[in-house]
């Protein structure tokens, strides 16, 4: 083997050997262990996403009426980022989602979360949402809550949450008041619930751009 040869292999070998040593943990610093976990679970969050952008019926159904709004998602703007443990999934109004890498239990509940912040994007960019005001966030969240599979029955059990009336009203009602309530302009729980209280009817009912809640 010339020397040239010998010095390729061992490069090789060098870079088998972190490699093992970040799937197993052995050899590797805390800090590398770290980086390599959360790259894996960007790893996993980006292939759900790529999946549920091209085959999800509600996700396909939300991008394309998207673009028909003037709004297009190239797939650039959903961004897989590490969180804080309170949320699944974010939007920005500058035309951005973030995916919570490593927050989703099955690839269904990032459907229903990126189905969610969908439904935020479509809200802003067709009826030209004021996020400081309470009332237009409130009815966002209402519409987001009801329309993308969030408060199915089975995931509110998973939560915790049992009811046999309602039980589709409730979790969107308490949903959107939590969401509500984080809103920066939001000065306490009371405004928050008056907030939701106010719209309820009108954009419970405003399913757009579904023919009906799924």
């Amino acid at each position: 083997m010339t020397p040239a040869l010998a010095s390729a292999y061992s490069r090789a070998f060098q870079r088998w050997l972190k490699k093992a040593a970040l799937l197993t943990g052995l050899g590797a610093t805390p800090e590398e262990r770290q980086r390599n976990h959360e790259e894996q679970k960007r790893l996993a969050c980006e292939k759900w996403k790529t999946e549920t952008m091209n085959y999800s019926p509600s996700v396909v159904f939300m991008l394309k009426h998207l673009k028909l709004s003037g709004c297009a998602v190239p797939s650039s703007n959903i961004v897989c980022a590490p969180c804080d443990l309170t949320r699944s999934g974010g939007f920005h109004p500058a035309g951005a989602i973030v995916l919570c890498q490593g927050h989703f239990g099955d690839k269904k509940h990032m459907e229903d979360t990126l189905t969610h912040e969908l439904i935020h994007m479509y809200d802003h960019c067709k009826f030209k949402v004021d996020w400081h005001n309470l009332r237009h966030h409130a009815c966002s969240e209402i519409r987001a809550n009801s329309l993308s599979g969030d408060c199915r029955y089975m995931r509110e059990l998973g939560r915790g949450y049992v009811s046999f009336s309602k039980q589709h009203q409730a979790c969107v009602r308490r949903r959107a008041i939590l969401s509500v309530r984080a809103n920066p302009k939001c000065p306490d729980e009371a405004a928050a619930e008056r907030a939701v209280n106010e719209v309820w009817e009108s954009c419970f009912n405003d399913t757009r751009p579904f023919d009906e809640v799924s």
